[in-house]
């Protein structure tokens, strides 16, 4: 059993995304719990309140301390309001991890316009939004830490079509390597982790439909053959790096990326 070295202890942690749509890791899920487990007051938004349920459980049972709060962040009044919300909770905000984000099958000619769009504002809209209104806190404390969720599909093709989510992931990337280096001199750190194709609760209920007609096992095995290590991870190993970046561990890196995918990307064919 892994025993928690409170490396974000008193820390206030703004994680979108923080619900899961079934049981399991997902990544929100699982970096709330673990921030959690790390001593870190969490502000947990999603924009489904029962999707939180679970995870609140899971951190009460440790004692804790857990606020869910709805929102919808491709909105600015919506991300405005959150963010006075955590700072009349909390008082402060010290680390901002933004989880949320989807894919949508289908290259320029099988996607909608409209789901492009709605593709952009999800995956990168998204994490504008936040930056914009939680920076400005972090600034005048002097120091911050912002872990953009990303992925392996805005740096490769992962295997299918979604050429809307691939752009935008990738754009979170480059986001976070410019404002980054905007605010190294203010305190500020700003990384991204790219995950690979983990086994997450999203797999079984969203993907097993949109890339495998509803054929589960199917699914999963194209995604581990495409993966060298003999196993697919899930959000318990994204929340491991989130959480190292989070923290003073990380001091002297931003403006970079982590790629957790069990060497999916350095694979040659």
């Amino acid at each position: 059993m892994h025993i928690p070295e409170r490396r974000l202890e008193n820390k206030v942690a703004i994680i979108t995304g923080a619900g899961c749509v079934g049981p399991g890791w997902g990544n929100g899920r699982a970096i709330a719990v673990r921030f959690s487990q790390e001593g870190a007051k969490v502000f947990a938004v999603d924009i489904n309140s029962e999707s939180m349920t679970e995870t609140q459980q899971l951190i009460r049972e440790f004692g804790g301390d857990f606020t869910p709060y709805v929102a919808d962040v491709t909105q600015a009044e919506s991300v405005q309001a959150l963010v006075q919300a955590c700072l009349a909770r909390y008082g402060g905000i010290d680390i901002l991890v933004n989880n949320v984000g989807g894919p949508a099958p289908g290259g320029p000619v099988d996607l909608s316009e409209a789901l492009f769009d709605a593709q952009i504002d999800l995956n990168l809209k998204s994490v504008f939004l936040t930056c914009k209104y939680v920076i400005p806190v972090m600034e005048q404390k002097g120091s911050g830490a912002i872990v953009n969720i990303a992925s392996i599909s805005g740096i490769r093709f992962s295997g299918a079509p979604q050429v809307g989510y691939a752009v935008s992931k990738a754009g979170v990337i480059q986001f976070g390597r410019v404002v980054a280096v905007e605010y190294a001199q203010k305190g500020i750190r700003i990384n991204s982790i790219l995950p690979g194709q983990l086994h997450t609760p999203l797999v079984d209920a969203v993907l097993a439909k949109t890339q495998s007609a509803g054929d589960l096992q199917a699914l999963l095995k194209r995604r581990q053959a495409r993966i060298p290590m003999p196993f697919m991870g899930d959000g318990r190993d994204t929340a491991h790096a989130a959480l190292f970046l989070a923290s003073d561990e990380a001091r002297f890196i931003t403006g970079t990326e982590l790629i957790v995918d069990g060497g999916m990307t350095a694979k040659c064919d």
